[in-house]
């Protein structure tokens, strides 16, 4: 468990993000892709149902022993909240009402965000299409890690430790590599969330509030759900930086594992990227491929090629405005 990885830095890459180039490349194939774009109109139902139901389920569980709120928490609770993460991952692309009402977008994000217990919806989409448009940038695509990350976290163990370690890197690396001064949104959206969540501590209990942030830190780290976290750009085949997961979790995912097709085409909700994949396949059907996040996990952790440092990076050359 205390064998080095065999990297010593990143993959640094001369040449621009790919997948500019090959988005125009498909559009003067494949035109008919555009009439894809904006968002399916059953999306916000099925997350405000979700929300519901999972908001409901935290009833259940006040009055149970701790061990089986834990395992609900990681079996059931924790996969919930971590779909819900990805549904607020769609909203950040404006896939709930469409770009023409972004505030109906951040209240149905922040609605999301009530059972995750962890406050981020707002925050989340002003990295987060930064990290489409700068994908690999050193400081502006903070999905990367740092030195710190990759130096501390460099053998068999330390990446073991790393994955079970991802939400707080995920949420403290912006604050470090790429800080900004908080919006008002977002100072409401934290006193919403935070409020909730002692409301749910003063009368619900602990166990539930337990239920709630324990699940989701827990989905997030070693989970088989979160393996699409390392599976969607960590370098496993020399040269590639983007992969794609073609599996079942895409079910619960809101088709996240469809990365190459959504960073191609960010306007193409995830229920409908597998249309463009049918499409171009002959994009796609060749490029390096993920068919279970649990293999990745476990690949990540154990071969000595992969590691925080298998990650392709671009030196910063400033904002394009």
């Amino acid at each position: 468990m205390g064998a080095k990885v065999s990297r010593t830095d990143f993959e640094w890459s001369p040449t621009e993000e790919p997948h500019a180039t090959r988005r125009k490349e498909i559009l003067e194939k494949h035109p008919e892709i555009k009439k894809l774009y904006g968002p399916d109109k059953n999306f916000k139902w099925i997350v405000v149902i979700t929300t519901i139901l999972q908001l409901g389920s935290l009833y259940l569980i006040q009055d149970l022993k701790w061990p089986t709120v834990m395992i609900l928490a990681y079996c059931f609770g924790g996969v919930v909240n971590h779909s819900l993460m990805l549904a607020i991952h769609e909203i950040a692309h404006n896939m709930g009402f469409g770009p023409k009402y972004p505030m109906y977008n951040k209240l149905l994000g922040m609605f999301a965000n009530l059972p995750i217990g962890l406050p981020f919806s707002v925050t989340f989409k002003y990295y987060h299409l930064e990290h489409h448009r700068y994908q690999g940038d050193e400081k502006l695509d903070t999905d990367i890690p740092t030195y710190v990350e990759a130096k501390l976290f460099n053998s068999t163990f330390g990446k073991f430790v790393w994955v079970l370690l991802q939400p707080f890197f995920y949420a403290l690396r912006p604050m470090f590599v790429y800080p900004k001064n908080p919006t008002a949104l977002e100072i409401i959206s934290v006193a919403i969330q935070l409020a909730f969540n002692y409301w749910v501590y003063l009368y619900l209990g602990t166990k539930v509030i337990t239920y709630m942030l324990a699940g989701s830190l827990m989905a997030m780290g070693l989970h088989p759900v979160a393996g699409h976290f390392i599976s969607e750009h960590y370098m496993f085949h020399k040269g590639f930086e983007t992969y794609s997961y073609y599996g079942p979790l895409n079910f619960i995912t809101f088709n996240v594992g469809y990365h190459n097709e959504h960073h191609d085409f960010p306007f193409v909700p995830g229920s409908k990227l597998p249309q463009v994949k049918k499409i171009a396949p002959e994009f796609y059907d060749n490029l390096p491929q993920h068919h279970s996040w649990t293999s990745v996990l476990y690949d990540f952790i154990m071969d000595p090629n992969i590691g925080p440092y298998a990650r392709i990076k671009r030196k910063h050359k400033g904002l394009k405005f």
